[in-house]
């Protein structure tokens, strides 16, 4: 199993090395394709390459046109089966993060939980790697209150960092009875605000953590972002009168999310390249929104989508 996996990330590795000539070599095509089509003379630079290029640009099809990405690599599987989540905490977990831990594992379908006990990263790594789990969460605390939440994609990566607010968990809710149950069906996702290229890469890692649901599902996740604060709702809904009559009931729990770092390999990876981090001058910065466009609430999503 170790030399399967070193193997498979060495040809990852070089994947992902060869990103770069391919993207050279899409640019070259695409220049001659567009002066092809303009009615424009071949660019100089690309005269002593034209016949060979012009020979791939006719063998190409929609599929081979535009270059993959490792990011194509690391999700190019995750429609063929249903995400499988490891969830666990770090060492000496307290009661607080062991009761929110327990109400993830209801958030995330297909879903288990683990004590973590004594056990390293590399170890519960090669345990998810060789028992065929999708992903691996794990949560961290601050005197007995969740700060941090890890999410490694597995086997390849990405791995993204989360910073967790104003955490309110199903027991410190005193309206329980109201709440009633957590449904086990397949929950619609609704994710707003998305619209940068981290942003839709966000979206891209929080999404593969659940499967497919049914038409008729009537549990909602939502991760609503605004000013780079995602906020994670847990609702069911109903349809009391007409089609744009619906009912809103929040199960909880509920959290905020800020994204501090994403990283290209799986968290045992020290040596992983940094994608994209969160610097101290990006806080001050009005610029610099790396998620957001405008918000939009949670009850008009759920009418839109009802």
């Amino acid at each position: 199993m170790l030399r399967r996996n070193v193997r498979l990330r060495r040809e990852y590795l070089y994947r992902k090395s060869l990103e770069g000539k391919e993207r050279l070599l899409y640019e070259k095509k695409r220049k001659i394709k567009q002066a092809l089509e303009e009615g424009k003379p071949i660019p100089t630079e690309l005269r002593n390459e034209d016949a060979a290029l012009r020979q791939e640009i006719d063998l190409e099809d929609d599929r081979t046109a535009v270059p993959r990405s490792t990011i194509d690599d690391e999700y190019a599987n995750a429609s063929d089966r249903d995400p499988k989540i490891l969830l666990t905490t770090s060492h000496d977990p307290s009661a607080p993060l062991k009761q929110f831990v327990k109400e993830l594992k209801f958030v995330f379908p297909n879903s288990q939980r683990m004590n973590r006990g004594g056990q390293v990263i590399s170890e519960i790594v090669e345990t998810c790697r060789s028992h065929d789990f999708t992903d691996l969460i794990l949560v961290y605390e601050h005197r007995g209150v969740p700060d941090k939440i890890v999410i490694s994609h597995l086997p390849f990566g990405p791995t993204a960092y989360f910073q967790i607010l104003n955490v309110v968990t199903r027991h410190d809710n005193k309206d329980k009875k109201e709440m009633g149950t957590v449904s086990e069906a397949y929950p619609h996702l609704i994710l707003n605000n998305f619209s940068t290229k981290i942003g839709e890469r966000t979206a891209t890692i929080l999404k593969h953590l659940f499967p497919v649901p049914k038409p008729d599902s009537k549990r909602i996740i939502t991760f609503a972002n605004q000013s780079d604060y995602i906020s994670f709702r847990h609702h069911v809904y109903r349809q009391s009168g007409g089609p744009k009559s619906i009912d809103l009931k929040e199960v909880g729990p509920r959290f905020e999310l800020r994204l501090y770092q994403i990283k290209l390999g799986t968290i045992d990876q020290e040596e992983a390249q940094t994608e994209w981090v969160l610097r101290s001058f990006m806080n001050t910065s009005k610029k610099q929104k790396v998620l957001v466009g405008d918000f939009v609430s949670t009850y008009e999503l759920v009418r839109q989508v009802g």
